[in-house]
């Protein structure tokens, strides 16, 4: 039998896989971008809302997928719990008052993706915008942030310090007093921030690329 939230996690699985987020996956394939949110997949009534054989329809033919893969896909998140977890622009992070001081995100009115459960209680996603992260990260790509792994050199991290400005980079050396960030663009510099500048350094544990 095929549930209401296979469906619908099948779908972000499949946007994971093309690396894009919901939203995206609905312009490419020529729906309203709200088409696939969270507060379109129940009605007002709480009943679930399924998603149109059209729009289906239009998903596969945008990835190329068959709907075998698409079966597949079902199949596999009947099988594997599970949650929902928030999904922040990369631009919009960058204002104040989204974070808590470990680096989670606050409030409500996100709009979120599916991820798998168990992995890690406090992680959030985040969509790339702009070509500042290229070649690692393009335009439209989502990474997952976890506020609670620990991070070592060489590992990639999204940074936010304490005048607000947030980036990702990776952690080149840290010692007791400054924190070197390599630059994942190589057309962009290297970062030395001395360690009170940083409000709190979070690592990247999963992209959609």
């Amino acid at each position: 039998m095929l549930s209401h939230e296979a469906i619908w996690n099948a779908i972000d699985a499949l946007a994971s896989r093309h690396g894009l987020s919901a939203s995206g996956l609905a312009r490419k394939a020529g729906l309203d971008p709200t088409a696939f949110n969270r507060s379109k997949r129940t009605g007002a009534d709480g009943r679930p809302r399924w998603p149109s054989t059209e729009s289906i329809a239009k998903v596969l033919d945008a990835t190329g997928a068959t709907i075998d893969d698409f079966l597949s896909v079902v199949r596999h998140q009947e099988q594997v719990p599970h949650r929902t977890i928030p999904l922040i622009g990369f631009a919009q992070a960058g204002r104040g008052g989204f974070f808590d001081d470990g680096g989670f995100p606050v409030g409500s009115g996100w709009d979120e993706v599916s991820f798998p459960d168990g992995i890690d209680e406090k992680v959030y996603a985040l969509e790339i915008s702009g070509d500042s992260m290229l070649p690692l990260y393009r335009d439209g790509d989502v990474i997952i942030v976890s506020p609670t792994s620990s991070v070592r050199r060489g590992d990639r991290v999204v940074v936010k310090t304490t005048d607000g400005e947030f980036m990702a980079k990776e952690l080149k050396r840290r010692t007791a007093r400054t924190v070197e960030l390599r630059s994942l663009n190589p057309e962009h510099e290297d970062r030395a921030l001395p360690l009170g500048d940083i409000a709190w350094m979070a690592r990247i544990i999963w992209s959609s690329q």
